[in-house]
């Protein structure tokens, strides 16, 4: 079975000429490293071990491509996420595959703490000394007195240097093999070759992290022929990119990943983590389903400080021991206090499939700030909820929706403990939705605060005090 996939279906549905065709610029450098590493991992027979991590750059859409597992990851994250793949599956053969923006730039961290652990990865970074991907910007392996989007003059000293990667990664201890090859004729390309199949090898063998930095051509942001944009290379990338060997101890170092792959049994998990496996009790009698739909999404939103984010833990917690799949993402401003700061929070009668809550169902917003930017993206048919002592003027607020102010600040306050405001809202949300029962809250609370019992008749009466001040809608 081939490594690359028989047809790809990034354009016309994998029809036609375009169903044998990739999405790289004519004589770019990442078609040919891609011919060689397909023959590598063929060679090898590790095809159904692969797994290809590929972030943001020019080899964004690598996974039309091979037919081995693929992963996308953030830009200049590919490294750390490879280390997910590895650890969690010891068997697996991670290819981290990265370009000099993604793997020198923005990822610099990722890619020295990666190679410094020195487990056994095989990374392929592909240098031709531009940003190709955005607008062939400035990159930090573009040449002296190199002309760029961002350096239309010439990089200057003031720019600083370009950065040889495969130098620095030779000095860790981590990495055993490091090599610096190229493409611009067919003898470098069968070094090329050779270099990607011995990284890929020394993983297999279990003997360690294996770098291979690829000099490749970019004529397009050269604006040059594919002829003299390999001549570039050679006469002016290898002067200060040497080719050939940088560090080899992999024929000295033993075979030593044997690790067994990880249990991801839930019980046994949790177990580890000191969580109770024990079912929670339920008191829902099923799913929303007055909701009239299986995935059901919330914004939680105000400003740092202000509970939101546990608002939304909490919600979340309740719809998981209600025995529903929930997700919780948080987005918080520069400051812990006083920053914005909201929450998406699903809940699905089978399975979440997108944590996001662009426009969500229900609005919880703790200040005005929060209302006048999400209000908007309330679905139609949705229920808006703010608190009513912090925005006393709510505005034009969008038509079809359901809106409540209570007054989360003002009840709290009159509790003398102005930080139980969010679990006001969230009495204020179960008794506007009826989403779950209160006692499916009242049990998570319970939960919750176990280790910190004093503080549960305080937050029980604000709940309470929060439903009860839920009268008629505004609007």
């Amino acid at each position: 079975m081939s490594v690359f996939y028989e047809k790809f279906d990034r354009h016309s549905h994998g029809e036609g000429l375009k169903g044998h065709s990739t999405h790289y610029c004519p004589g770019c450098g990442h078609g040919i490293v891609h011919r060689e590493l397909a023959e590598s991992i063929e060679a090898l027979g590790i095809q159904d071990r692969t797994v290809l991590v590929s972030p943001v750059g020019c080899s964004v859409f690598a996974y039309y491509y091979f037919d081995v597992g693929n992963t996308q990851a953030p830009h200049g994250r590919a490294p750390v996420v490879g280390l997910g793949h590895k650890l969690a599956n010891p068997e697996s053969i991670v290819i981290s595959y990265q370009g000099d923006g993604d793997l020198a730039s923005i990822g610099l961290a990722e890619t020295i703490a990666t190679a410094q652990m020195g487990l056994p990865i095989t990374v392929i970074f592909i240098n031709n000394a531009i940003y190709g991907m955005t607008g062939g910007q400035l990159a930090p392996t573009s040449l002296m007195g190199q002309k760029t989007a961002t350096s239309p003059d010439g990089r200057n000293q003031n720019m600083g240097s370009p950065i040889r990667m495969a130098e620095l990664i030779a000095q860790l201890d981590g990495p055993v093999y490091v090599e610096r090859v190229a493409l611009f004729d067919p003898k470098q390309r069968i070094k090329a070759r050779k270099a990607i199949e011995k990284a890929l090898r020394i993983q297999k063998e279990g003997r360690g992290y294996a770098f291979v930095e690829v000099l490749a051509e970019c004529p397009t942001h050269l604006k040059k022929s594919p002829e003299d944009t390999e001549k570039w290379v050679k006469e002016c990338m290898t002067p200060i990119f040497p080719l050939g060997v940088l560090k080899d101890k992999s024929a000295e170092t033993e075979p030593w990943w044997d690790r067994k792959a990880p249990s991801f049994a839930p019980e046994k998990v949790l177990g580890l983590m000191g969580v109770d496996t024990e079912p929670a009790e339920r008191h829902a009698k099923g799913f929303p389903d007055h909701f009239k739909c299986v995935d059901i999404s919330f914004k939680l939103a105000g400003s740092g400080g202000d509970g939101a984010q546990t608002a939304a833990l909490l919600l979340a917690r309740t719809a998981i021991d209600e025995g529903f799949d929930a997700t919780h993402i948080p987005s918080y401003g520069p400051e812990s206090r006083g920053g914005t700061s909201y929450a998406d929070v699903h809940l699905a009668k089978d399975e979440v499939l997108n944590p996001a809550a662009p426009d969500p169902h229900v609005l919880l917003a703790f200040n005005a700030p929060s209302l006048t930017k999400f209000a908007p993206q309330v679905r139609e048919g949705g229920v808006i909820i703010y608190d009513s002592t912090i925005i006393t003027d709510p505005g034009v607020l969008p038509a079809g929706r359901t809106v409540y102010g209570v007054p989360f600040t003002g009840i709290a306050t009159q509790l003398q403990r102005p930080m139980v405001k969010n679990i006001v809202a969230l009495g204020a949300l179960q008794a506007a939705t009826h989403l779950f029962p209160a006692e499916s809250f009242m049990a998570t609370l319970r939960t919750v605060l176990k280790d910190k019992a004093a503080l549960l008749p305080l937050n029980e009466a604000a709940f309470a005090a929060g439903q009860n001040a839920v009268g008629s809608p505004v609007s």
